[in-house]
């Protein structure tokens, strides 16, 4: 093989490899439902934890792992900031019931949702559909699939 063949061989397979490659963030702001560039349309994801969800500010935003969230005050984005992983929505905040039946992501009504074990799930309630009383017919076996199709996203 001619020398500037293998060279460009060689940069081929390099740039495909490093196209192929993408940081944990990138992929999570790929994969998220992200309306606006914000998580759950800007709302407060530990206000969810508190009963009533709220919309967050800009000024009270926090980024984690590439990904913005809008908090309603400074003591529930310091709450966040002590445990993020407890209060991210489920399946990267797209709907939970379409996430388990179809795989599909599906967005959200941010007003709708369901904390089972102290984890977030949001739904879709739209256009006389509301997906939440179908999530709770079947939940255990909806969330398992939904687990299971959320991590093909990330293959």
């Amino acid at each position: 093989m001619k020398p500037s063949y293998f060279l460009l061989l060689l940069c081929i397979g390099i740039g495909l490899s490093s196209a192929r490659a993408q940081s944990p963030n990138a992929q999570r702001q790929t994969q998220f439902n992200l309306a606006k560039n914000l998580a759950i349309s800007g709302y407060d994801p530990v206000s969810y934890f508190d009963g009533k969800p709220r919309e967050g500010r800009a000024d009270m935003a926090v980024t984690y792992k590439g990904v913005t969230y809008h908090f309603a005050n400074a003591a529930n984005a310091n709450r966040f900031k002590k445990s993020p992983a407890t209060y991210e929505p489920a399946y990267g905040g797209w709907c939970a019931y379409a996430m388990g039946a179809t795989g599909e992501k599906v967005d959200i009504d941010p007003e709708t949702y369901k904390i089972t074990n102290g984890r977030l799930y949001l739904f879709y309630n739209r256009l006389f559909n509301n997906t939440l009383p179908k999530w709770n017919k079947d939940e255990t076996n909806l969330a398992r699939q939904a687990d299971a199709n959320w991590l093909k996203f990330y293959r």
